[in-house]
């Protein structure tokens, strides 16, 4: 905040906080000018007495001063001014995704494919492919906006949803980051706690604090050391993940399996796809946070094609190896028996340590755990960001204490969560990632639509509330969506009466139809909205 004024008064301050003489503000508000930079690292007050200039430099926040001191990343969700873009590195765009997705949990959606739905390992390896695309290519559209824009992805929402549509999202996309953060770490904490059985098994509350202390360490520093780390972290799983295919193929368990067909392998497919695509475009709400630091005249084409390329290979290479050992679990009772009592992380520990690998197996099977910590990084970065866009004193409160906090709920939940309602965490999950749907086709629509292009974007309005849109349309659109969500979703706790109609386990079509109704929905309201509000 900059004071430009003549006064007779005095100035009090103590940290960031001042008084100022009320009369004295009263006779002339127009001198006071606050910066909207709510996570500036430095207020200053410039006082003009008589002849003399004296400039007061306050304290900064306590949370600030620390991440300051460890130079860390001390900016919120304001936009990113063209002089701090200085990362210009395709790698670093493209191997943030690239580590996040060569991860366990994306083993684990690979593995749902033959041990879940009942598919071969073709049909899985078809629908892996064709579903990943169609949740990645969001993610490197949205993408694009940080470069262009420099706004943070829940701040960006209020341009493409609405203001209070956006918030709603912000609001949700900060349960979802925490809720992804649990479920990951659970995993990883089942996994541990395999190894090395006996009186010195590292117990699952360890397995939680390990996984979510080397997290924070991560996520605290922010932008550019994330960038670092998830720049090599793929390294070791790849290895891991090269040593399962070696000890698969010696195995002889796997088997590629029948081909089949008719409405209940169609709602198998489709239910299946539901879970890929919900993992690929689970990024979207958090596309542009990474790449906000890229200058504005980076080409487009080559950001775009770089990110498709660092989604598409870990997404395609690592489901498709987890159907491959799901396929070897199906002719391996022992296999497939560690697997109903640990998911993915059991089979895994099959593979690599009972009559394999051994102590070698169990070192690659904590490389595999640690991989978790990719995944969640970019869920304990976002959180802090989508927390500041919901409501404007959130933002006030540095981005760091809201990194810390999140890594706090997730491991104080996924500590009780390891012991007692794991599959609820899973199943919850699952649910709410059917909002992405919805959030891609309202952000496509007004984008494609009703903009047309980056210059429909005034930087300058991303925090005022009387020029951005209203957001009745995305509300709208919203509420419709998650009707046809509803009826469309085939989870073992619901199924859709549309969803019913398919096969003789039903199917779930609850992404597709969220997303049709909300587009049809959006592109009927918006006009009025435009028509009536004009924003």
């Amino acid at each position: 905040m900059t004071i430009n004024r003549r006064m007779s008064s005095s100035i009090q301050y103590q940290d960031s906080e001042f008084e100022l003489n009320a009369i004295d503000l009263e006779k002339n508000p127009k001198d006071i000018k606050t910066s909207q930079n709510t996570s500036q690292d430095y207020y200053y007050l410039d006082v003009d007495s008589h002849a003399s200039e004296e400039v007061v430099e306050t304290k900064l926040s306590f949370f600030n001063r620390i991440a300051s001191q460890l130079s860390a990343e001390t900016k919120g969700i304001e936009p990113i001014t063209d002089e701090e873009k200085t990362d210009g590195s395709l790698i670093n765009a493209a191997s943030m995704w690239f580590s996040a997705n060569l991860v366990l949990p994306a083993l684990a959606i690979g593995g749902l494919g033959p041990l879940v739905f009942s598919l071969n390992f073709g049909t899985s390896v078809l629908v892996i492919v064709f579903f990943n695309i169609l949740g990645l290519l969001p993610v490197a559209f949205f993408s694009l906006f940080g470069a262009e824009l420099g706004l943070r992805q829940m701040v960006l929402s209020r341009y493409l949803l609405g203001n209070i549509t956006a918030r709603i999202f912000a609001l949700i996309n900060s349960v979802a980051c925490v809720g992804w953060g649990i479920v990951n770490t659970i995993a990883s904490a089942q996994l541990l706690n395999m190894i090395n059985q006996g009186p010195h098994k590292c117990p699952l509350w360890a397995g939680c604090i390990i996984i979510i202390g080397a997290t924070v360490l991560v996520t605290f520093f922010g932008y550019r050391v994330i960038h670092t780390y998830e720049k090599w972290s793929w390294v070791p799983n790849f290895a891991v993940f090269l040593v399962i295919i070696a000890r698969l193929k010696m195995s002889g368990n796997f088997k590629g399996g029948e081909w089949t067909s008719g409405p209940t392998t169609a709602g198998e497919v489709l239910s299946f796809g539901s879970s890929v695509f919900g993992f690929a475009s689970g990024w979207t709400t958090y596309a542009s946070d990474y790449t906000v630091y890229m200058p504005r005249g980076s080409n487009k084409f080559k950001i775009f094609f770089s990110l498709v390329a660092g989604l598409s290979f870990p997404l395609f290479f690592t489901m498709i190896l987890g159907a491959a050992c799901g396929s070897a679990a199906v002719n391996n009772s022992v296999w497939n028996e560690y697997y109903q009592s640990n998911g993915m992380g059991g089979l895994t520990y099959a593979v690599l340590v009972p009559n394999s690998l051994h102590g070698f197996g169990q070192f690659c099977c904590v490389l595999l755990a640690i991989s978790t910590v990719s995944n969640n990084v970019p869920n304990m970065y976002t959180i802090a960001l989508s927390v500041q866009a919901i409501w404007e004193p959130f933002s006030r409160v540095p981005r760091v204490f809201w990194t810390l906090f999140g890594n706090a709920a997730a491991l104080g939940i996924s500590i009780p969560g390891c012991y007692y309602f794991a599959e609820f965490m899973q199943y919850f999950m699952d649910s709410i990632a059917y909002y992405l749907a919805i959030y891609i086709a309202i952000g496509l629509s007004e984008h494609f639509i009703y903009r047309r292009g980056y210059s429909a974007y005034n930087v300058e309005d991303w925090n005022d509330n009387s020029k951005l849109p209203i957001g009745i349309a995305g509300c709208c659109a919203l509420v419709v969506g998650a009707f046809g969500v509803g009826l469309g979703m085939s989870q073992s706790y619901w199924t859709g009466e549309i969803a019913a109609l398919i096969g003789e386990f039903g199917g779930d079509i609850g992404f597709e139809l969220g997303a049709s109704w909300a587009f049809i929905t959006y592109n009927i309201i918006r006009p009025l909205e435009l028509k009536y509000f004009g924003r």
